[in-house]
């Protein structure tokens, strides 16, 4: 073997650092190229020639990462003097440059395995919605055993990393006259940092905005595919800016605006208000996907469902043809269900909104003389569950603290779900009536571990979650088997709604849309009329199930809510939202619209076209400008009463 293949090659240093820059940045090709590799379910039917575009997109959003990643090593560089070519200026700055990329790369790698669980590429928010955990230590440690792939891949990233820095080699100028170096390179100063600017922003326009998530959809046919073309630094970089958000003039009027769409609710009937308990269930993972009585009409060849006692819930109760999760993450599900404030770009509750007023749930029942708790088996405090509980209003909160018994602990999370449910029933048993009662389980959450009398007693399926799955719906067979005894049972709503999905098998789970797909059930286990009720062509979203109970209570006077009551079927203005690696998804009957700021992109009909392959945009046009006119109206809504702190009617 030659062994001058990788002779050194030396340079000025705005060589070397144009060389080492470009070196970073194919480190980061490399790394969508694993991204790809490390989940390539995720994203069928793919093609070498889309992928080369898929890849073509990503090197913009690279070279900002790569810039923002390098900002000091590159001011350093710029220096106009000559120390910057001292030993020691030299050996800090090569740490900073091997710490400061490792760290990217780290973060992108990260991403192989995390965005199977999110579907999008990490943001800013990520280290706020975690900071409050106990046990992340831990957590992180398992994932580094469990996921053991992607480390070896990160530490060979690094290594290959020293590698290129050591194979370009600064050539230190001999200097003749000085005055004529400093004035050189004060003069080459502002030339870099135009350039370098106009690589951050993405153009040298002056017109154009700096590039930011959004703009990736340019590059793609499907929002899936834009995990692709992003990098996880990108991401993050360009969601440091707390506000997201900025006011629009889509609709010039407010009457024009309202006409299309209001959050503002007046009850229609004249019924009396029905004092009912409620009782809310968030699942945690628990998507359609997994849940048999759901998938009748599916169509998915030899499929399997895990929740044998939940299909017996859904036999007996209210479901919609179409029901979505506005958000990827548990920290996105709470403020939708409770208050029916969705989550998009990032969490609410990480927003510098989080603090506006609001009147959630438990708030607006407790005008009407209703006791309130939520219940979540994690340490308190863990992912802001127990600041937002205390926001929306709820009496009490009660946590890990409060159940007080740690030989339950599945050594990671919290609790497992089988005592903690049993818990939230005999709790609920010792306070007045009416009340609400929130629970939201744990168990089916990496790293999916049972407790041990009920290893190997659940199906495995075909993924880790499964066996979770269907332990979570053993402990709701126990806790109704619990409840069904007590006195409060029999004036009791219940409402199943899980938080979000996780891991697809099925490829028909897989789009855009069916990564969405969670089951929104309404059981009351004492009305008849609403025994295996299914609203066809329905459409229903986790903001929709306040404004949804209270109508099914007749609650009487005027709230503000970004949902709809999906029981008001004289109201022909329903639609579902959600938001995808900067595309809104906006649903109505089984048409998809994708959209942005920027225009519609593709509209799918996708009842018949699960994988969403068929763009209908150009064939019609009037659905296109219907849903458009629908998104508009509610992202300028959201953002103007976000922004504008009017969440209170």
């Amino acid at each position: 073997m030659n062994k001058n293949i990788f002779k050194q090659i030396s340079g000025s240093i705005y060589f070397v650092l144009i060389a080492r820059l470009a070196m970073v940045m194919l480190l980061f090709s490399i790394c969508r190229v694993a991204f790809y590799l490390f989940n390539t379910d995720l994203f069928p039917d793919m093609t070498f020639g889309y992928f080369m575009k898929l890849m073509n997109g990503g090197w913009h959003f690279d070279l900002t990462a790569v810039l923002y990643t390098n900002s000091v090593y590159l001011i350093a560089f710029l220096l106009p003097f000559r120390f910057r070519y001292h030993r020691i200026f030299q050996n800090i700055f090569k740490w900073i440059f091997y710490v400061t990329n490792s760290v990217a790369l780290a973060a992108n790698c990260a991403d192989f395995i995390y965005y199977r669980f999110t579907s999008r590429r990490t943001t800013w928010s990520v280290f706020s919605e975690f900071a409050n955990d106990k046990g992340n230590t831990a957590l992180m440690g398992r994932f580094l055993i469990d996921y053991w792939p992607v480390l070896l891949f990160w530490i060979a990233m690094v290594a290959l990393l020293v590698f290129i820095y050591k194979l370009v080699k600064l050539r230190e100028p001999i200097i003749k006259k000085s005055w004529v170096f400093y004035v050189v390179h004060t003069l080459l100063v502002p030339i870099c940092i135009y350039l370098a600017v106009g690589g951050i922003r993405g153009n040298f326009r002056h017109s154009t905005r700096p590039i930011t998530i959004s703009n990736a959809a340019q590059y793609v046919d499907k929002p899936m595919d834009i995990g692709i073309v992003l990098n996880t630094p990108f991401s993050i970089y360009r969601t440091l800016k707390r506000n997201q958000y900025k006011k629009l003039d889509y609709f010039k009027s407010q009457a024009e605006l309202e006409n299309i769409y209001t959050p503002v609710h007046f009850p229609a009937d004249s019924g009396k208000f029905t004092p009912k308990n409620v009782v809310i269930i968030i699942l945690e993972s628990f998507a359609t996907e997994h849940i048999g009585s759901l998938n009748k009409n599916s169509h998915i060849k030899d499929y399997c469902g895990y929740t044998p006692f939940f299909d017996s819930i859904v036999s007996q109760s209210l479901t919609f043809e179409h029901s979505f999760a506005n958000g990827r993450k548990s920290i996105d599900a709470m403020p939708s269900v409770i208050a029916s404030i969705p989550s998009f770009v990032d969490p609410y509750v990480l927003s510098i909104y989080a603090n506006n007023p609001v009147k959630a749930l438990p708030n607006l029942l407790k005008e009407k003389g209703y006791y309130s708790a939520f219940f979540h088996g994690a340490p308190n405090g863990s992912m802001g569950f127990q600041a937002f509980a205390a926001m929306a209003g709820y009496d009490n909160y009660y946590g890990m603290n409060e159940y007080n018994n740690n030989k339950d602990f599945d050594g990671w999370w919290g609790i497992f779900d089988e005592p903690f449910f049993q818990y939230f029933a005999n709790t609920l048993n010792q306070k007045p009536e009416p009340f609400l009662g929130t629970i939201f389980s744990l168990s089916s959450h990496h790293p999916f571990t049972l407790p041990k009398e009920y290893e190997g007693k659940f199906p495995l399926g075909k993924l880790e979650v499964h066996k979770c799955i269907g332990y979570t719906d053993n402990a709701l067979r126990n806790f109704f088997a619990t409840a069904e005894k007590m006195p409060w049972f029999k004036n009791t709503i219940f409402v199943f709604v899980a938080d979000h999905t996780n891991q697809t098998f099925y490829e028909e789970y897989s789009s855009s849309v069916g990564l969405f797909k969670i089951p929104i059930v309404i059981y009351d286990p004492h009305n008849p009329e609403l025994k295996g009720i299914h609203i066809e062509h329905s459409v229903i979203q986790q903001i929709d199930i306040m404004p949804t109970i209270l109508g099914y209570l007749h609650y009487d006077k005027p709230y503000f809510g970004f949902g709809f009551n999906a029981l008001d079927t004289n109201n022909n203005k329903h639609f579902a939202i959600n938001y995808l690696n900067g595309t809104y998804q906006i649903y109505e009957g089984d048409y998809v619209l994708h959209t942005n700021e920027n225009g519609p992109i593709a509209l799918f009909k996708y009842d018949d076209d699960p994988l969403l392959k068929n763009n209908l945009k150009d064939q019609q046009p009037e659905m296109v400008e219907r849903l458009n006119n629908k998104f508009k109206a509610f992202l300028q809504t959201y953002n103007e009463r976000l922004i504008d702190n009017k969440m209170v009617y």
